[in-house]
């Protein structure tokens, strides 16, 4: 391990601020000394110990809590020594100052106890973890998705993943693909052994069973990973088609200005809504039109600007307007302007607001609905769960990463080259074999043994300060 990756670490580990307790955690090996020097005892491993916490003349800076766990016992891996005090910010810097002090006092050897004490980096102490292999990396990023989560659903998914759930599964599709693996380089490396591979090994039917066990896992990554990142969908349309008062609706708060003026919303309104644990990133923009003020031209450039880079785009229609020859022109324009600017992935919903005014309107397509009144909002929100491609399996989520996605997908076209080389008259098993490598590779990299470190870096430094 490089020698600041095994440098004592130290960190408050609770969120900034005041409060009734706060925690100052260290990190590193042989940390007896140090609990003696803040504590003036030895503490009995993973047992509770009310305690002062004292300053370098004796004296208490505090008294609580002090917990020490031995290496390999601990969440790190490394010893772990934990000072439970009152959650004063001071009280807190005045641990860690004191801390770092004790470390740097000289031994009976003249030498200081732990010359390389310092404040950890976002993330260090479970980037250790990972590290000393107490947690793998889809765990390690579970923590700070449970940390980040925004909903019940979202937090009893990252749990899972955190108990290893995830994991779980790609270690036994891992264990699979390794099996078959290893009866193709067979077949390869001892062709004088006259291994029936083809027949006896039943290699089509174990690429079947790999890629089914696949296509299961990928559907409960993609529910964990929009259960994480949610989809951004954008409110778009002409002027008093009532985008803000959708928004506010959908929101449940008055959080965009409404008036019968066209063009009251100049620049765009974001809210995170959620839908069934599902967290949608609503963009409310500025009508539609052509205009000579040039702040309102500013406010229409960003709309288009958001609809270029929606996930999916709520086009409100005005029902009250929807037999009026302009009106229906200038939409007809605005449809062809946005099947023109978002890509085809983009999903389009058609709207049809003030249902309250309009009540005998029967448009031929899309969602009726009445921001006033909310007629019509559940179905709207449903509408927008299978926009967002929600689909709860029955075996529960667990939260996943866009990176996650996108590994399984490369796992998925390499098992689908491998079968293809396979399946030709004269199979191509050494092609066949070098498509399992790097399908196992990628596997790999989701848990993290086989990782970059520019990976992991960009991992763990999202992490907050303390874990």
């Amino acid at each position: 391990m490089h020698q600041a990756k095994r440098d004592p670490i130290i960190a408050i580990t609770t969120a900034p601020g005041r409060g009734a307790v706060g925690i100052v955690r260290v990190s590193g090996a042989g940390l007896q000394p140090l609990t003696q020097a803040m504590c003036g005892r030895t503490l009995q491993p993973r047992m509770a110990t009310y305690s002062a916490f004292l300053d370098a003349d004796g004296g208490a800076i505090d008294h609580g809590l002090a917990l020490f766990f031995p290496a390999p016992h601990s969440f790190t891996g490394e010893d772990v020594l934990e000072l439970q005090a009152h959650g004063g910010p001071v009280v807190l810097q005045l641990l860690v100052a004191r801390c770092l002090q004790a470390a740097a006092q000289l031994d009976d050897h003249g030498k200081p106890l732990f010359p390389h004490l310092r404040l950890a980096r976002a993330g260090e102490f479970s980037e250790r973890a990972f590290l000393n292999d107490k947690i793998d990396l889809t765990q390690a990023e579970a923590i700070a998705d449970l940390i980040d989560a925004s909903t019940e659903a979202a937090a009893r998914s990252a749990s899972r993943a955190l108990e290893g759930v995830f994991s779980q599964q790609i270690h036994r599709l891992h264990d699979a693909l390794v099996k078959l693996r290893v009866l193709v380089e067979a077949t390869l490396d001892f062709p004088e052994e006259d291994i029936d591979f083809l027949q006896q090994a039943d290699a089509s039917g174990q690429l079947d069973a790999l890629r089914q066990q696949l296509t299961s896992l990928m559907q409960q990554a993609r529910q964990g990973a929009l259960l994480r990142d949610g989809i951004t969908v954008v409110i778009a349309g002409q002027p008093n088609a009532g985008k803000s008062s959708l928004l506010n609706a959908l929101a449940g708060a008055e959080l965009a200005i409404v008036t019968a003026v066209p063009g009251t919303t100049r620049d765009r309104v974001q809210q995170t809504i959620q839908i069934e644990g599902v967290p949608l990133h609503v963009i409310d923009t500025a009508g539609l039109r052509d205009s000579d003020d040039e702040v309102e031209r500013i406010g229409i450039a960003r709309a288009w600007d958001a609809i270029g880079q929606a996930d999916a785009v709520l086009f409100l229609h005005d029902l009250t307007r929807a037999n009026a020859t302009d009106y229906v022109a200038a939409d007809e324009e605005l449809a062809r302007a946005i099947a023109n600017k978002v890509p085809q992935t983009v999903n389009l919903l058609d709207v049809w607001n003030k249902a309250d005014a309009a009540p005998d309107a029967a448009p031929a397509s899309g969602v009726v609905v009445s921001a006033k009144t909310g007629a019509g909002l559940d179905q709207l929100r449903q509408a927008l769960l299978a926009l967002a491609g929600w689909q709860p399996v029955e075996q529960g989520v667990f939260m996943a990463r866009a990176r996650h996605v996108h590994a399984l997908q490369l796992v998925v076209q390499h098992l689908d080259l491998a079968r293809a080389h396979l399946v030709v008259a004269s199979p191509a098993l050494d092609l066949m074999a070098e498509e399992l490598r790097l399908a196992q590779q990628q596997l790999n990299q989701i848990t993290g043994e086989f990782t970059s470190d520019d990976l992991l870096g960009a991992i763990f430094s999202s992490f907050c300060i303390g874990k």
